[in-house]
């Protein structure tokens, strides 16, 4: 948890960054914010915590970690969060109604990745189908597995789905357990090191545009019904942390290595930062303004509707607010 007595500890991020030391701004919001540990998801957070982008804008965020979009979604809705940024689930739990999305972190272009084990005999879609594949259901690399096995040529009712918690599902490949496993980056490290056989069979990348899978930021329903003002110094400090990202992304990502992800190799954090695909604030403006967004929202929430069997799914047309980002970045 971030709050306002360990907001001194980023003033070594912010000197990386070549700025003064953070400061919290006197009555600021404070605001309960949930996120994955992955640079898809908290990249922008903690460039923005360092650069003071959100303290700027008379927000305080007290930042939780968890290890799947599932369970952040859950203790939002149990009322424990305010808000949240997360990845594929994004387009899960508002599609029943819970949670308001208002704001797009990235596209996760090559992050979710199929890794199979040539030793178990598996070299292509034609040797998957009647094998097991760990991976953890509801997630973006559970969407991508579905996308990539259909487009394949193989029913996804060939295979067997073996639910894990990513960590277990990854152990279970690495210890042979499983011939394939569906992962998000950064396990992928841990499989390229520990089985130097395993191979990559195909990665998100290869279905973009066309089944582009976004992550993002949501919000309790009634924190946004009553704070979208809150969620609109949010989307501020987000643009200004976004922006810099971008136009400065080798100083930004030695930073981030040496902050926050000291246990993470320079390099790799380079090739995850290279497997997300970031636009600037004024890209997202047309791509929001355009429906794209809320299209590839859609076919998310598609495939959630289909599988979790969810009743009279919510359009994304009506969870998704583009109008707060509309209105405000750039403002």
């Amino acid at each position: 948890m971030i709050n306002r007595r360990q907001a001194l500890g980023l003033a070594a991020g912010a000197a990386a960054l070549g700025l003064a030391a953070p400061a919290v701004t006197q009555g600021s919001k404070k605001v309960r914010v949930g996120y994955l540990h992955t640079l898809a998801v908290d990249g922008q957070i903690w460039i923005g915590m360092q650069r003071e982008s959100f303290g700027k804008q008379g927000v305080e965020l007290e930042l939780r970690q968890f290890n799947t979009g599932l369970e952040l979604f859950q203790a939002m809705v149990g009322g424990s969060l305010d808000m949240l940024a997360t990845g594929a689930v994004l387009s899960n739990f508002p599609a029943r109604g819970q949670g308001k999305v208002f704001l797009i972190n990235n596209v996760e272009f090559a992050t979710a990745q199929l890794w199979v084990r040539e030793d178990q005999g598996i070299k292509s879609f034609a040797d998957i189908k009647g094998k097991r594949i760990a991976t953890t259901a509801g997630t973006t690399a559970h969407v991508f597995l579905d996308t990539a096995l259909r487009a394949n040529g193989v029913d996804p009712k060939e295979v067997e789905i073996l639910n894990q918690r990513m960590p277990e599902a990854v152990t279970s490949f690495i210890s042979g357990a499983v011939p394939a496993v569906a992962l998000w980056v950064p396990f992928n490290i841990a499989v390229r090191e520990k089985v130097p056989g395993a191979r990559k069979l195909v990665d998100a990348g290869a279905f973009y545009p066309q089944a582009a899978i976004v992550g993002g930021w949501a919000a309790r329903n009634d924190f946004y019904d009553q704070n979208r003002d809150v969620c609109a110094r949010v989307v501020k400090g987000w643009v200004d942390a976004n922006d810099y990202f971008i136009a400065n992304a080798d100083e930004a990502l030695a930073s981030l290595q040496k902050n926050n992800y000291s246990q993470v190799p320079l390099s790799d954090l380079r090739e995850q930062y290279a497997a997300q695909k970031m636009f600037t604030s004024a890209e997202w403006k047309k791509l929001y303004g355009d429906g794209t967004v809320t299209k590839w929202l859609q076919q998310v929430t598609d495939f959630f509707a289909s599988v979790a069997n969810i009743p009279n799914p919510v359009p994304a047309s009506q969870y998704f607010d583009t109008k707060l980002f509309l209105e405000t970045a750039g403002a």
